[in-house]
């Protein structure tokens, strides 16, 4: 490949510089980014622990005696003492 010549100056004529010139269009905008990807479901938590048992409930009221049957017919009752009264 043969190597490209250097550019020549030419001076122009002499004198002041001429006005600016008028400044250029804006450029385009760039195209917008592709959107990411999703990311990835967290794991699923640990199971909680099992609460504490109840406390027991209170004890419930004693019924009632029941009443004495009456002797049947024809029957003799024999009340015995017990052995520790004094004086039988």
């Amino acid at each position: 490949m043969p190597a490209t010549p250097a550019p020549v100056t030419v001076p122009g004529p002499a004198g002041p510089a001429g006005p600016q010139g008028e400044t250029g269009n804006t450029g385009s905008t760039g195209s917008t980014g592709n959107t990411g990807n999703t990311g990835n479901t967290g794991s699923t938590g640990s199971t909680g622990a099992t609460g504490s048992d109840g406390s027991k409930g209170d004890t419930g009221d004693q019924g009632n005696t029941g009443r004495t049957g009456k002797p049947g017919t024809g029957t003799t009752v024999i009340v015995v003492p017990p052995a520790s009264s004094p004086g039988y």
